[in-house]
């Protein structure tokens, strides 16, 4: 599909309006880097828009948690958007688009757009595309956006680099695995929700996770465990509080530079994979962001080869 630099302008106005057929259009360009993504990524305006990861290991009903939390976000007449990102299947390398169906309640919302996408390989829970797609997103004037992740284990980690906010979604089973995921996903939750925790152990783990937590290194945001029941809509005010406490917070603004480099280097990667420091990045980044007409594609051009 060829586009011209005019029909680019007009995609590009279409979705700042918040028109969902120019959205989804603009989503299926960029994710399969047709003849004018690039152009188009360069001229968006992406707004601030909170992104939100929710990830953990699988069973632990992050699709669930996340349909409550869609149902009270739009009783606030709140808009949003959610990336449900699903395995890649290994016989037509589509999207198995389970979440799609989880999510059917939401559909003929006017305030919810929901687009479910492949991994394609990617071995980090998330889609090689997902950093562009969520900027697409972000032009289209939501309040939020929500990433779901495929619920791969340790390696979700890819999120951090991604969301303003990463929840980590555990349930009292995985009480038993919590040591082990110390060393990757504990470290990058923002908030912990300890869903299903009508189930026995549920307080225990809490206990637990609260525990482990006072081993991190020193923040000025103090990591909240929320005990929620997705399926009965508990805890889910509590955890939308959170979540508005902590896009207020000091370390939420910290993070905005570690996002940006990280997004960066992910994009420059692919092309310049030798010789490219993240320091290098983020120096640069430090005096390009002081800049109202800064330009994430703009600014990513002067590492590519």
């Amino acid at each position: 599909m060829n586009k011209s630099r005019d029909d680019i302008s007009s995609l590009a106005s279409s979705v700042a309006t918040g028109d969902r057929k120019a959205l989804a259009r603009a989503i299926t360009l960029v994710e399969n880097e047709m003849t004018g993504s690039s152009e188009l990524l360069k001229i968006l305006k992406p707004g601030h828009t909170v992104v939100l990861g929710f990830t953990g290991p699988p069973g632990a009903g992050k699709s669930s948690l996340i349909n409550a939390f869609l149902k009270k976000i739009v009783s606030e007449n709140k808009k949003v958007a959610v990336i449900a990102v699903d395995p890649t299947s290994p016989f037509n390398y589509g999207s198995l688009l389970a979440d799609r169906v989880r999510m059917a309640d939401h559909f003929t919302n006017e305030n919810v757009f929901i687009r479910s996408i492949a991994t394609r390989g990617s071995l980090g829970g998330l889609s090689e595309k997902i950093i562009e797609i969520t900027d697409v997103m972000k032009s289209a004037g939501f309040d939020f956006i929500i990433i779901e992740t495929v619920g791969v284990g340790q390696s979700e980690v890819e999120i951090a680099g991604l969301a303003d906010t990463t929840i980590v979604v555990v349930v009292p089973e995985s009480g038993d695995d919590i040591q082990a995921m110390k060393s990757g996903i504990m470290e990058i939750a923002d908030i912990f929700v300890v869903n299903k925790s009508d189930r026995p152990g549920a307080d225990m783990l809490s206990n637990t996770i609260k525990k482990m937590l006072t081993g991190r290194k020193e923040s000025s945001w103090s990591v909240p465990v929320v005990n929620t029941i997705a399926t009965e809509e508990k805890g889910i005010d509590e955890l939308l509080n959170m979540i508005l406490l902590h896009v207020k917070s000091e370390e939420y603004k910290e993070k905005r530079i570690y996002l940006l480099t990280e997004k960066v280097y992910h994009l420059a990667r692919n092309s310049r994979m030798m010789g490219l420091k993240r320091e290098e990045i983020k120096e640069k980044l430090e005096i390009a962001i002081k800049d109202n007409s800064f330009n994430l594609y703009l600014f990513a051009d002067q590492f590519k080869n």
